[in-house]
């Protein structure tokens, strides 16, 4: 619990819950299941009186919900002793031991390589659990939390059930039944994929799966959602010949009318929005403009409809004046002279 390359030991489970351990300060390396955690020698054994620690208590707990302790995910080892200096930081040893007894705390090691060009080093890392996830936790051994940390640094991705397996160490049957008592608690969930139904993932019970797991809004349960589809694109189309007289609308309109009618049985964004037009522009059903008196925002309208009918006969390409001709096709459009008439047979 010091500079580089000092830490804190971990002295096996307190009580038969194995709800926390102790730690002392010190300087060497232990080698554990899953990579290398700080050990260390006994602290100095400085005392101090029940109000000192529990100023120090206050002090420490406060650090985890300043803005910079949530944008890093914790509070690393050296940061801690630099804000509370070496004598509060040696009498933080009892406080810590404590939160770790009542699952209040979670203590890992974090790559620093800010120490300069080529050097790295593992620093111990502090982050604070609420007092309902620690709850969840009574009675429940280091291995169980052990996979449910590796589990949480799958974040909404979630963690393939192998590789879970493979970054804790344990064998399948006994994690198993690990994991089926996290979901018993509800700390963790099995979720599936659209594009790996038969694996199973795990994630941390509170997050929602990334889209590239649930395949989005255009997926109802692992199928795709066909019908819903095509009711999005029908009202898009209404929305594109209608609004503005037929002159064009923005994504953005697209988006504010279809939230206005209710139209989607979930909430889509505009992003959501974009992929259905871009559907609809692949299938020339729509087709892009210039945004409005030079706005930046594109619009969309119908795309015109193509004809390869036009004003001359199949023998009048024989004429020796038929590269001379301008040629006016059913659609309005006019194929003038010496343009590539072939394109048009």
């Amino acid at each position: 619990m010091s500079g580089p390359g000092r830490g804190l030991k971990r002295k096996g489970p307190s009580g038969s819950g194995g709800g926390g351990t102790a730690i002392s300060i010190g300087s060497s390396r232990k080698k554990v299941r899953g990579g290398t955690r700080p050990s260390a020698v006994k602290s100095s054994g400085t005392t101090a009186s029940q109000e000192e620690l529990d100023k120090i208590r206050s002090d420490f707990l406060a650090m985890f919900s300043q803005p910079q302790t949530i944008a890093s995910g914790g509070i690393p080892n050296s940061t801690l002793r630099s804000r509370l200096g070496d004598d509060k930081y040696r009498k933080l040893v009892p406080i810590i031991n404590e939160l770790l007894s009542q699952n209040r705390l979670e203590m890992s090691t974090r790559v620093d390589s800010s120490r300069g060009f080529g050097e790295k080093s593992e620093e111990m890392v502090y982050t604070l659990v609420n007092q309902e996830t620690a709850s969840k936790f009574a009675s429940l051994d280091l291995d169980h939390k052990m996979v449910y940390q590796v589990i949480e640094k799958g974040g909404n991705m979630g963690l393939w059930v192998k590789d879970i397996r493979i970054r804790t160490g344990i064998q399948m049957q006994p994690l198993n039944k690990m994991l089926k008592t996290l979901e018993g608690r509800k700390l963790i969930k099995q979720v599936k994929s659209v594009t790996a139904k038969q694996k199973k993932i795990y994630m941390v019970f509170d997050l929602e799966p990334a889209k590239e797991l649930t395949g989005g809004p255009w997926y109802q349960g692992l199928d795709f959602d066909h019908d819903f589809i095509m009711q999005l694109q029908s009202f898009i189309m209404i929305c594109v010949r209608r609004l503005n007289k037929g002159k064009g609308v923005t994504l953005s309109e697209i988006s504010d009318k279809m939230r206005s009618q209710n139209i989607s049985k979930v909430e889509l964004t505009l992003e959501d929005v974009r992929h259905l037009v871009q559907t609809l522009a692949y299938d020339y059903k729509i087709e892009q403009i210039e945004g409005a008196d030079g706005a930046p925002e594109p619009r969309f309208v119908p795309a015109k409809r193509i004809s390869c009918m036009c004003d001359f006969k199949c023998w009048d390409v024989l004429a020796d004046d038929f590269h001379f001709r301008d040629i006016e096709f059913d659609d309005g459009i006019t194929l003038s002279a010496h343009e590539p008439h072939h394109h048009t047979t």
